[in-house]
């Protein structure tokens, strides 16, 4: 298993357990809101890195997440009929999150508000949630690969 994988995989952990998040679009922390911020971390990151890196090297990442996602459910309890459907699943969604937000930065407000209410009820239509997704985005433009991969790192945007 290659440590660079872990430690990209950790840090869009890190950023998915983010409290704030959360307060903005629901009063529960549960397995699959946390699972679907993830997601949306793991597309943004997919997004502005399938351009720099080689492809090769995010198909195994990819894979590793994915592996990592199996298990994790896995260990909630879920029988392999379940784990094979609810895989399937997030696999789907998460092209599907990747497809919206391809033009991310070209959309408007209101454009990016429709995106994320597909997926997520966001509490009084807050843009917070948004700017999060903008600040993010731009972040990941400004560091690189390399960094991702060394360690877990504090992410300030």
């Amino acid at each position: 298993m290659n440590i660079e994988y872990i430690n990209i995989y950790n840090n869009l952990i890190n950023l998915s357990r983010n409290k704030t998040l959360f307060v903005y679009f629901t009063d529960k922390d549960t397995f699959s809101d946390r699972l679907l911020i993830f997601l949306f971390h793991l597309a943004f990151f997919l997004k502005n890195f399938k351009t720099q890196t080689d492809k090769e090297y995010l198909q195994k990442f990819y894979d590793y997440t994915f592996r990592q996602i199996e298990l994790d459910i896995r260990e909630i309890g879920y029988g392999d009929q379940s784990v094979n459907k609810k895989m399937k699943t997030y696999v789907n969604m998460l092209y599907s999150i990747i497809d919206k937000i391809d033009k991310w930065e070209t959309y408007d407000l209101n454009k990016k508000m429709s995106i994320l209410n597909l997926y997520i009820e966001i509490k009084d239509n807050n843009e917070k949630f948004i700017d999060y997704f903008d600040r993010f985005s731009i972040y990941l433009r400004e560091i690189t690969l390399n960094s991702l991969a060394k360690s877990v790192i504090d992410h300030k945007f």
